[in-house]
């Protein structure tokens, strides 16, 4: 008897599968088809993560064609297309993974890099940076466990940024029309600095407020934050360039000529544009010409004979102390304050290092802007 009510039981229950399947022919559909998508987004993602970039479009678009809700795939989607440049296929996958996932706030991002830096389409960009912006989230800290708030605030700083970026080309291309220039310039400065309020060690950021400063003629605010952008990444050339820029034009030739020689050591040491480096070497020379049309250059020449005489007391000092030591000790390396001779051969130290970055770091042209807005 129990056989028999088991059986009755589960034939029941398949025909009441059957007849839902039945009745629910399309609802029963989409779900084979999301099921069928997963798959085929498993064989992207695996294709994707062995960079088989061919088999991972294949697959993905084989995936959404079945499930086109799977905005983790529309992300990576995006991802390959702007690898491949195409970027309007890479927005166009990038707006489908945020209309899945409207909080899915990295792919609102790189939507708005590619739009404005890539499509010149500066507006719909500047309209996805401020829904990052005034996306509202739940902030939850468990210590060692989850913490969103750092990301959330990240994503706001970066996102201030890109757009201050976006209005700054955007005044580009607003031809001979200096009050619409201006207008760009100002909601530039005014993202950027919403972004330095998150992120006060931001290099990007407060680099590109110079030079949006810059551009709109306000001098002493330009210099004030390109010091600021030396004193966070000092050995970074694009600041010291710009700072000997705006010195030269406001006549401080011999600071001006102190930025560009620290800005040309740099592109050489780090740089391999040749461009760059001849740009540098032009500036320098124009900026020499100034020093010496000013009678800046005899000045300037004592300042350098007596660093090189210092130079030579300080090495003939080390020099004997260092033949002294070997005589003592007959080792075949000895150390110096910041410099080591092994064999014969200077060797940089970390003492240094560290006196370069501090030199690099230090702007000393801060005394030349005023200390107020």
């Amino acid at each position: 008897m129990k056989k028999l009510l088991s059986a009755l039981f589960s034939l029941a229950l398949i025909g009441a599968v059957c007849a839902a399947v039945y009745f629910n022919q399309d609802f029963s559909m989409r779900q084979v088809n999301k099921v069928k998508g997963m798959y085929y987004v498993y064989k992207g993602d695996k294709a994707y993560k062995e960079l088989e970039m061919q088999d991972a479009i294949r697959y993905y678009n084989k995936g959404l064609s079945l499930y086109p809700g799977h905005y983790g795939a529309w992300y990576n989607l995006g991802n390959i297309y702007a690898s491949y440049e195409d970027y309007y296929s890479s927005v166009y996958a990038y707006s489908q993974a945020f209309k899945h996932n409207p909080r899915m706030m990295i792919a609102r991002m790189n939507y708005g890099i590619i739009s404005s830096e890539r499509l010149g389409d500066f507006d719909s960009a500047i309209k996805q940076y401020d829904s990052i912006i005034n996306t509202k989230r739940r902030l939850i800290s468990i210590p060692y466990v989850f913490n969103n708030k750092i990301s959330y605030k990240e994503n706001r700083a970066i996102a201030y940024y890109n757009k201050g970026v976006s209005y700054r080309l955007k005044s580009l291309y607003a031809n001979d029309n200096w009050e619409l220039q201006r207008k760009y310039l100002a909601k530039a400065i005014e993202a950027y600095k919403k972004s330095i309020e998150i992120n006060p060690n931001s290099y990007d950021a407060q680099y590109n407020l110079g030079l949006a400063y810059h551009v709109s003629g306000n001098y002493d605010g330009a210099g004030k934050a390109y010091c600021k952008a030396i004193n966070i990444s000092p050995m970074h050339y694009e600041a010291h360039y710009n700072l000997a820029i705006l010195l030269r034009k406001l006549g401080y030739y011999e600071a001006a000529y102190d930025e560009i020689d620290k800005a040309s050591t740099l592109i050489t040491a780090l740089d391999e544009n040749s461009a760059i480096q001849q740009y540098a070497a032009i500036m320098m020379n124009d900026i020499t010409r100034s020093v010496y049309n000013n009678n800046h250059r005899k000045r300037l020449s004592d300042i350098l004979d007596e660093e090189k005489s210092k130079v030579k007391k300080h090495m003939a000092k080390k020099d004997k102390d260092i033949k002294t030591k070997e005589s003592k000790e007959n080792k075949d390396s000895i150390t110096s304050v910041g410099i080591n001779f092994v064999n014969g051969k200077i060797v940089a130290t970390e003492e240094l290092d560290k006196a370069m970055l501090e030199n690099f770091g230090t702007c000393g042209a801060i005394k030349y802007f005023n200390t107020e807005e």
